[in-house]
């Protein structure tokens, strides 16, 4: 079966579809105001620091079992079992994880499809389409399910061409112009009025937070999600590499790309906040902390841009292209999850898996948006907050005690001669087997104690 899957045609297309995968809209709603509101710089040192004593390790992961079994999330937990307990766990595991990216990609389409409603609002305003203008600006049930629809569609449409075709092609046309519109951005926002003591609050570290454990939790959860670890996307996209590449630099290339974008987002986002400010919009919550997730998208930025004449037409253009850029690349590779399961145990044709997978997800999100109140918060916090993490440790604990070490190792050499004299192997089992479980299990903690 390996032969004959397709794999990403280069190192480059890899790492545009892994970082477009782990950059979505948790890097521009939940990371900048949390580094914001737990000490600034300090909050980010620790972000990047465990970034690499979590996250990387836990990629490491999900990249080794993914090469090594050329499989699904499915069959390659499945396969690497050396019992028959072990087997039947490995492959209960991945069904969980599938489910789990198929519920996060249905709360995921309705949030995605508001980000293209916004964007459509401004642009049928320059279009005269005053009508449709506001019917974009209303929240109501029609509007969300047509959106989400739209966007679901996109996503089936992308992934259905391929993994060359369609998640390699439209990862590497996507990203860079992700980074474009985001840089721009950070640009005209830092030379407004207000933007420095934004850039301040951000960057300017309070070296005495770094000794609460409330925030080392934070930025330990954040490092881990950001990622988008656990579901078995990049265990998934790990499985479409070459033998010839070296999977320990691969991961460290995934990490730092991700933590850096991540981190660049903060410096478009704070700093928009304290200009919105400066334009009299409010943004402290009643608990003195800055707005964050959903109300700084749809709430605080949107007042900044009606404030802004002409210019913040435009920018809410871009913004919210940016919004759902961001999106896209990462719902194709919750998407492709489930798919490479349904074609690779069926061989059912891969457009047919994509458009009967993504029917059955938008489904849910049609239940979703019939009854927000009680399903929306629910299923957000059953899967990030908790299957997650679980999948994460899972995950972990089959890369570090289920699959012998020779298999491991053998796998790492292959694209990175003398892998076994390096500092990473000397580390590395040891760390997945023992200190990642624990920290993950930290974070569940975390979440539990609420």
């Amino acid at each position: 079966m390996s032969d004959k899957r397709e794999q990403f045609s280069s190192k480059f297309g890899f790492l545009l579809a892994a970082v477009g995968s782990a950059v979505g809209l948790g890097n521009f709603w939940g990371f900048p105001t949390q580094a914001a509101s737990n000490g600034g710089g300090a909050f980010v040192l620790a972000y990047l620091v465990l970034a690499f004593l979590l996250a990387y390790p836990a990629l490491m992961a999900e990249l080794v079992i993914g090469r090594y079994a050329r499989a699904n999330v499915v069959t390659a937990l499945e396969g690497v079992g050396q019992t028959v307990f072990s087997r039947r766990l490995g492959k209960a595991v991945g069904i969980y994880g599938v489910l789990t990216a198929s519920l996060i990609l249905s709360f995921y389409a309705i949030v995605s499809g508001w980000m293209i409603a916004h964007f459509g609002q401004p642009l049928a305003q320059v279009l005269s389409l005053h009508s449709v203008s506001h019917w974009l600006g209303q929240d109501g049930l029609l509007r969300n399910l047509l959106v989400a629809l739209i966007f679901m569609g996109l996503t089936i449409w992308i992934v259905a061409r391929g993994v060359q075709a369609g998640i390699e092609a439209w990862s590497t046309r996507l990203m860079p112009l992700l980074l474009a519109i985001l840089l721009g951005l950070i640009i005209y926002v830092l030379l407004q009025p207000g933007a420095m003591a934004g850039l301040h609050t951000y960057l300017v570290p309070d070296f005495d937070q770094l000794t609460d454990p409330a925030l080392l939790l934070s930025a330990m959860g954040q490092a881990f999600f950001s990622l988008s670890l656990g579901v078995g996307t990049l265990l998934i996209y790990g499985s479409y590499l070459s033998k010839k590449e070296s999977l320990p630099r691969l991961g460290v290339a995934v990490t730092l790309l991700d933590v850096g974008i991540a981190f660049t987002a903060g410096l478009l986002i704070i700093p928009a906040m304290y200009v919105a400010q400066h334009h009299g919009v409010m943004i402290y919550g009643d608990d003195g902390s800055l707005i964050a997730g959903p109300r700084l998208i749809f709430q605080v930025l949107p007042s900044l841009f009606g404030s802004m004449g002409v210019a913040g037409v435009g920018l809410s253009l871009a913004f919210f292209a940016l919004m759902t850029i961001a999106a896209l690349t990462s719902s194709i590779s919750m998407l492709e999850a489930p798919v490479s399961v349904i074609i690779e145990r069926t061989r059912m044709q891969r457009s047919r898996a994509a458009l009967v997978v993504g029917t059955a997800i938008f489904a849910i999100s049609v239940l979703i948006v019939s009854n927000m109140n009680p399903l929306f918060d629910f299923i957000v916090s059953l899967t990030t907050k908790y299957s997650q993490p679980i999948l994460g440790l899972a995950l972990c604990v089959y890369a570090g005690w289920v699959m012998h070490r020779n298999q491991v190792l053998k796998e790492l050499q292959t694209g990175h001669l003398g892998v076994e004299h390096s500092l990473f192997w000397k580390v590395w089992p040891f760390y997945v087997r023992f200190i990642c479980p624990a920290l993950i299990l930290l974070t569940v903690g975390q979440s539990l104690r609420g």
